[in-house]
């Protein structure tokens, strides 16, 4: 538990934010002209697109072939993908036999679809759902620095990206990989961007809202995230975010909405989300303005250069996912518009960061 702290200074990287979704509706689809013109009129600055995997697999199946070469359309229709490769705590590769095999995998994903640049090494390994707590930091640790090392042994540009989760105590286990990292005596960089997933409490909770009595490190508390990574990794040779074209990216965000009755029909079962939000409101708080609060925040937190929100088209089970712009159905959200529009503002780089509630103020 770590209050929130100054952080070292940090060169801006205000500049060069990317804005877009976190999304595989696109590997689905036998076509992807359609959800792409999606993305472009958001103007979605990149799509991040998961492929799963398991120990033993050193190369894609046929099916996630077929995941790969829709994914291949869309980079050849001028996408930006970030490719998220991982699967459940109990798949996870912890041995150094799995470490292999997954990295020789993701570098086949990558040499099969050539234009992907940014790679996510597993998802949320802070949290019991997708890493074991009995194997900790140290694991992951190595297998960042062997994917890293696969990776950029290619003669193309490439960006190694980390990944925790807000809950779950990020700030113990980026503690432990900065002591893994230094007791492997490694001087090469373990990623190129740190990703964290900040969600808030819940979908209700203001995007600055911070939590100095919590291990919770969400969006408003990117004071105490630096201050975490500053601890674990300065003096190394892993460059801090901020410094050296390392950032932090926000690959995952999200609030959820109610479906309106007109729209209930294209849901199954029961909401599991007791803080769910309309997606607009007049007198309540409302997934159109959590979006734009969230993406503006990021924006004018220096070290940050990339946020995505986790979904562009909901889930039909009420029991899943419910964050996107669009209603099952494929109709716009009312926060759709303010998302194409929060996009705009960061194009424009003429957002007063004074004015943001939670930036940090020099």
């Amino acid at each position: 538990m770590l209050a929130a702290v100054a952080p070292h200074a940090v060169e801006s990287t205000h500049l060069k934010i990317i804005v877009g979704v976190t999304d595989d509706t696109a590997k689905w689809m036998v076509r992807q002209d359609g959800i792409v013109g999606v993305h472009r009129d958001l103007r979605l600055m990149a799509v991040r697109v998961t492929i799963p995997w398991r120990p033993g697999q050193a190369k894609p199946t046929t099916l996630q072939q077929v995941y790969l070469q829709r994914i291949r359309r869309m980079t050849q229709l001028n996408e930006r993908i970030v490719l998220a490769v991982y699967n459940t705590a109990d798949q996870a590769p912890t041995t150094r036999k799995d470490r292999r095999e997954y990295c020789s995998f993701v570098r086949g994903a990558v040499k099969q679809v050539p234009l992907i640049h940014d790679v996510e090494i597993w998802n949320e390994v802070n949290s019991p759902t997708y890493w074991p707590e009995s194997a900790g930091p140290g694991p992951y640790t190595k297998l960042l620095a062997r994917c890293y090392d696969v990776l950029h042994s290619r003669p193309f540009p490439i960006n190694v990206i980390s990944s925790t989760a807000s809950r779950h105590d990020p700030a113990n286990f980026v503690f432990g990989l900065g002591d893994a990292y230094r007791s492997l005596g490694r001087t090469r960089p373990l990623f190129d961007t740190f990703g964290h997933n900040p969600y808030p409490e819940n979908s209700a909770e203001p995007p600055s809202a911070q939590h100095p009595q919590s291990d919770l490190i969400a969006e408003g508390d990117y004071e105490t995230l630096m201050n975490v990574l500053h601890t674990a990794f300065d003096g190394t040779g892993q460059p801090v975010p901020g410094d050296r074209g390392v950032s932090i990216w926000y690959v995952e965000d999200g609030f959820q909405t109610v479906p309106p009755r007109d729209k209930r029909r294209y849901y199954r079962g029961r909401e599991n989300d007791r803080s769910a939000l309309p997606a607009v409101s007049d007198d309540a708080v409302d997934q159109a303005t959590q979006l734009r609060d969230a993406i503006l925040l990021a924006y004018c937190q220096p070290a940050v250069s990339g946020f995505l929100n986790f979904g562009l088209l909901d889930e039909d089970r009420l029991g899943g996912w419910q964050a996107g712009l669009l209603w099952r159905d494929g109709t716009r959200k009312p926060s759709y518009d303010t998302f194409k529009a929060a996009i705009a503002e960061v194009r424009r780089r003429d957002t007063d960061c004074s004015k943001v509630r939670g930036a940090p103020q020099d």
